[in-house]
């Protein structure tokens, strides 16, 4: 497929690598296509990744990821232009975090208890197929993760079970087990997760974790 990542920080270096690296082709949308410090990532990529504006990512993606911060999501939706999403995937990876520190290890989110950013997304896009996913794993891990305890579980949610489907053979091919969690209500849930997950991090200064979901 043709992919559109809509972030340029790690995590859309991260995917754009791995989409690229499955053999798709990916276009990574930033607000400055011709700045040096992408032109020397795509260079040492080596994977033919394009960039583009958002609204040029936007055109050539038949599936979107949405990398950016997500103080940034709604702005980023109109610079890529609702229309250039409109019927397609947009896999949703932010998280609502406020910008202060952490208290005790634990960051605190800019939405309520009742609120998500996956939620919001899928309001600011109402006629794309969102999908959250990659939420709650560190960047390093997002593509063929390897863990001496197992195959750690990527949780997804959305409210189009088609879309859900492709997305989790995407996982699968990335080398995740794949739970889905049902709507995109249970983004609330999922976003949860990374407080957890951020938790360690700043508690024991260890980043090397993930999830995994155990069955009997």
């Amino acid at each position: 497929m043709k992919i559109g990542i809509l972030g340029s920080g790690p995590v859309g270096q991260a995917l754009g690598f791995a989409f690229a690296d499955q053999g798709h082709e990916v276009m990574l949308g930033t607000r400055d296509p011709s700045a040096a410090k992408i032109h020397d990532w795509v260079t040492k990529t080596g994977k033919g990744v394009k960039t583009g504006t958002f609204a040029e990512t936007a055109k050539f993606g038949e599936l979107i990821v949405i990398c950016c911060l997500f103080r940034a999501v709604e702005e980023v939706i109109k610079l890529a232009g609702k229309d250039n999403l409109s019927g397609k995937i947009v896999i949703d990876t932010t998280n609502p975090i406020a910008e202060g520190p952490p208290v005790n290890g634990v960051l605190k989110y800019v939405t309520g208890l009742r609120e998500s950013a996956g939620e919001m997304v899928q309001k600011f896009l109402p006629g794309s197929k969102v999908v959250k996913a990659f939420n709650s794993i560190g960047n390093p891990f997002m593509y063929k993760p390897k863990f001496e305890d197992g195959q750690p579980t990527m949780f997804i949610c959305g409210n189009d079970a088609e879309a859900k489907k492709t997305v989790t053979g995407i996982l699968i091919d990335f080398g995740f087990d794949v739970m889905d969690s049902g709507s995109i209500e249970a983004s609330n849930a999922l976003e949860g997760l990374c407080i957890i997950w951020c938790a360690r991090g700043f508690l024991e200064g260890n980043w090397n974790h993930t999830f995994k979901l155990l069955k009997k």
